[in-house]
């Protein structure tokens, strides 16, 4: 896996406590644990999480993460249509937005 930097590059100066956090323990520590739990059904965890509590503005990063991690553009519709009746319909459309720009040019029908 591509070591993560983004709370150093984003936060370092501001929060070193905190992006080091992020990219040591969070991403270097527990996504590394791949047999308790593989990376992708970490991103099917993390995507899900995301989504319920509305954090439109991480979502990017993480189905970005998602699909480097082999969920398919049919998996992750399928994922945001179940979420859709227990998290909102708002929700859902809003995350299918942030999904079609990532798998855009992808057709699994193919």
């Amino acid at each position: 896996m591509k070591k993560v930097t983004a709370g150093r590059e984003q936060l370092g100066d501001f929060a070193p406590t905190f992006a080091a956090l992020n990219d040591d323990v969070l991403f270097g520590e527990v996504w590394s644990r791949e047999s308790q739990l593989s990376a992708r059904d970490r991103s099917f965890a993390t995507i899900t999480a995301l989504m319920s509590m509305g954090a439109f503005e991480q979502l990017p990063f993480h189905l970005q993460k998602a699909k480097a991690n082999g969920l398919t553009q049919e998996e992750v519709a399928e994922l945001i249509t179940q979420l859709a009746f227990y998290i909102s319909w708002p929700k859902a459309w809003s995350a299918f937005g942030i999904a079609k720009e990532v798998y855009q040019g992808e057709n699994q029908n193919e």
